[in-house]
C-alpha cells in the first residue's frame, strides 16, 4: 500500500470523472531504493518497444526503464543532476530522448542507451548588454521537420526554436502579462489535433495553456483556474496534464487534468469534479490526496496513465489503470 499524507491508498480505489476513470496502482514502479534510488521523479515517456522510461535527478540512475507491469528492465545515466524534462522522438525508425538539465542549463539528445548525440547550451546570440537572460530549460518538443522547441521555463520565459542540428532559428514569448508572454512556460508540446501543427505551451503561474503557430505567433489561451499545470501530453484527441498544485498553490495539492478535443476539462483524477458556468471553468481543487506533487503523465496505448512526482518523499511512479 502507498501512504499519501495521513491515509493509505487502497488497491481498488477508483478516481476520475465521466469516461476517464482509473483504478490506482500505487505500488506499480516500486524498486529497491538502495540499488535504484530516485529523488524527484520528473517525467516519463513510452518508447516504440512499449517500455516506460522514467527520468529522475538522482545521478545514480538518471534513467530507469520499466516494462508496463512495473518491472525493472535497465538503468543508465549519472551525469544529469538537474534532469527535468524528457521527450521522446522516433527519427528514421530509431527512438531518441531529449533531456533538459536545469542545473547544467542544457538540452541533451541521447540514444536509448544513453549515448549523447547533440547538446544545446545557452543561446548566446541573445547575450547583449540589455538582454543578459538566464537559461534554465525545462522541456522540449520536437516537430516533424526536426525543429526543437525549448521551453526556458525557469529562465528567460522564451520558447527557443532550433533546427535539428541545434542551430538557433528564433524565439517567442518572454516574461510579462500579455497574452503572448509567460510566467513559467514550464512545458511545450506539438499539437496536431486540428489537422495542422500548433505549439501548445504551459503558462503555469497563469493557470493557462497557450496555442501558438509553429513560427511563434500567439493564437489563443485555455483557462484552467486553480490548476498549476506542468507539461501538456497529447494522446489522440485529449490533453493530459499533471497539476502539481491546485487552489491557492498549497503543498501536496496535486491531481491530474484531462481535456477533451475542445480543450474542456472533462476529468480530474484526484481533484474535484470539473464544473463550468457557461464557458468558464470554476476554480479547481484537490479532492483527496492520491498525489502530492505530480509532475508529468505518460499515456500508454491502452490509455493507462503513469504518474511521476516531484518533491513527494522520493516515491516511485504510480500507475492509473483505465476502467
Amino acid at each position: 500500500m502507498y501512504l499519501s499524507g495521513n491515509s493509505y491508498i487502497g488497491k481498488d480505489l477508483i478516481i476520475g470523472h465521466g469516461d476517464f476513470k482509473y483504478k490506482v496502482n500505487a505500488d506499480w514502479g516500486n524498486l529497491d531504493p538502495q540499488s535504484n534510488p530516485v529523488n524527484d521523479c520528473h517525467e516519463m515517456v513510452q518508447d516504440s518497444k512499449g517500455r516506460i522510461i522514467l527520468l529522475t535527478n538522482n545521478i545514480k540512475n538518471n534513467v530507469i526503464i520499466y516494462n508496463k507491469d512495473g518491472k525493472l528492465i535497465d538503468t543508465w545515466g549519472n551525469t544529469y543532476p538537474g534532469a527535468h524534462g524528457l521527450t521522446i522522438k522516433n527519427e528514421g525508425g530509431e527512438d531518441f530522448l531529449y533531456i533538459t538539465d536545469t542545473e547544467k542549463s542544457l538540452i541533451v539528445k541521447t540514444t536509448m542507451t544513453g549515448e549523447e548525440v547533440l547538446k544545446i547550451t545557452r543561446p548566446r546570440e541573445f547575450d547583449t548588454q540589455d538582454d543578459q537572460l538566464n537559461f534554465v530549460p525545462t522541456e522540449t518538443a520536437i516537430a516533424e521537420n526536426g525543429d526543437i522547441y525549448v521551453a526556458d521555463g525557469y529562465g528567460s520565459q522564451y520558447i527557443y526554436i532550433y533546427d535539428q542540428s541545434g542551430k538557433l532559428k528564433s524565439r517567442f514569448g518572454g516574461p510579462g502579462d500579455n497574452e503572448d508572454q509567460f510566467h513559467n512556460c514550464h512545458g511545450v508540446a506539438i499539437d496536431d489535433r486540428q489537422g495542422k501543427s500548433r505549439i501548445l505551451v504551459t503558462a503555469r503561474e497563469k493557470n493557462q495553456l497557450k496555442h501558438f503557430s509553429t513560427s511563434g505567433q500567439y493564437e489563443s489561451s485555455i483557462d484552467l483556474p486553480g490548476a498549476y499545470i506542468c507539461r501538456p501530453v497529447i494522446k489522440g484527441e485529449n490533453v493530459y496534464l499533471a497539476t502539481i498544485w491546485s487552489g491557492d498553490k498549497g503543498n501536496n495539492t496535486g491531481f491530474i487534468s484531462i481535456l477533451d478535443k475542445d480543450n474542456k476539462l472533462v476529468s480530474a483524477p484526484g481533484g474535484i469534479i470539473p464544473n463550468y458556468r457557461g464557458k468558464k471553468l470554476e476554480r479547481m481543487l484537490q479532492a483527496y490526496q492520491v498525489f502530492k506533487h505530480p509532475h508529468d503523465v505518460c499515456v500508454d496505448e491502452d490509455e493507462n496513465l503513469y504518474v511521476p512526482q516531484w518533491n513527494s518523499g522520493q516515491v516511485y511512479p504510480m500507475k492509473l489503470i483505465r476502467v
